[in-house]
């Protein structure tokens, strides 16, 4: 069906719920909805999506700016050891870790865009700001996984012994342990905001805490006097950050594709079907934006239903889904009458339409 929509008969994303509630309902009415919403705490005024993308970004920018710290204090410990051993698999460790502090600049950016409200010309908001950002973080992995596989072949050609390797070890282990926890901690908060970009940037430290352990290795394997321990691990460790590049880039790319989780797309076919009055569910469509969702749905109701009825039925069925769908903000319900035997179909004059972008 084409996205033809008649405004009398159409819900317009969160802020004609809003003035629905504020038009039937008293003051009292308005606070016993809100103690409702303690029991499933997902907001569905126009306030409470501000609020809850602002809350969003603001964990983000506390979650990049914390683990900033901690990565680069382990990359300067590293620096030093760095310095004073020569170990090439620790240089390729650190470069790793202080390339991941620097992806948070531009992650913390997109984040501070995604607070500006929507205008006339960015009409959906910034929140496309945070899968620029990743994309930047793929190209930083990218870099790194270069940097420390020339590094490794290069040693591998001119083999030097490597020093301090008590000093090595000791590293190595800060950077595992560093890189760990900000890694768990990128990626939950990530998940909870639905920020693909952080989770992509928690990645990127997880793989930096594997690869610490593997300088670990490269430190015995030196102690035993195997020369080439040391870049034989560089190279391992840029096969780790190469898989990391993988996965990182498919799920960035998904986000610029309009990549939906197939299982939200389902649930909310599901929700709008069980809507009473609903008679059949046609074209839904979701997309991210940022670190939000929205979602197009088209439902099938009684043609004999006045437009008010109508209307009221597309609210319903826009609360319904605000609540079933995590990190839902928007929602535009479209209505289709049932057809009866021998009537023209309604979007016939729109068939020629079909198909363009």
């Amino acid at each position: 069906m084409a996205e033809h929509q008649a405004p009398e008969a159409h819900s317009h994303g969160p802020s004609p719920h809003a003035a629905h509630h504020r038009s039937r309902h008293g003051r009292w009415a308005r606070l016993r909805h809100r103690l409702a919403h303690l029991a499933v705490p997902h907001g569905h005024e126009p306030a409470d999506k501000v609020d809850g993308a602002l809350e969003g970004s603001r964990e983000g920018l506390r979650t990049l700016w914390l683990s900033v710290a901690v990565l680069g204090a382990t990359a300067v410990a590293q620096a030093a050891v760095v310095a004073v051993s020569g170990s090439v698999a620790l240089l390729g460790d650190t470069v790793h870790n202080a390339a991941d502090a620097l992806t948070a600049v531009p992650l913390a950016i997109a984040f501070l865009l995604g607070r500006r409200a929507a205008n006339q010309r960015y009409t959906y908001g910034y929140g496309r700001a945070e899968d620029l950002a990743g994309v930047v973080i793929v190209a930083v992995i990218a870099a790194s996984a270069a940097l420390a596989g020339y590094e490794a072949v290069a040693r591998l050609l001119d083999p030097r012994e490597v020093d301090h390797l008590g000093a090595v070890a000791a590293a190595a282990l800060v950077g595992f342990a560093g890189n760990e926890w900000v890694a768990r901690y990128r990626i939950r908060t990530g998940r909870r905001i639905g920020s693909a970009a952080l989770v992509a940037d928690g990645l990127h430290a997880r793989t930096d805490g594997f690869t610490s352990l593997a300088v670990l290795l490269g430190a015995g394997g030196s102690a035993l006097g195997w020369r080439q321990a040391d870049p034989l691990v560089g190279l391992l460790i840029t096969a780790a950050i190469a898989l990391v590049l993988r996965d990182a880039a498919r799920e960035v790319l998904r986000r610029l594709m309009d990549g939906v989780d197939p299982e939200l797309v389902a649930t909310a076919r599901r929700t709008l079907a069980a809507v009473d009055g609903v008679r059949g569910v046609g074209r839904l469509r979701m997309r991210w934006t940022g670190h939000t969702l929205r979602a197009e749905a088209e439902i099938v109701v009684d043609g004999r239903l006045t437009v008010v009825a109508a209307h009221r039925l597309a609210v319903r069925a826009e609360h319904a889904l605000l609540h079933s769908v995590p990190r839902l903000a928007a929602v535009t319900v479209h209505t289709d009458h049932a057809p009866e035997d021998g009537d023209e179909d309604p979007h016939g004059a729109l068939a020629h339409h079909q198909g363009r972008g």
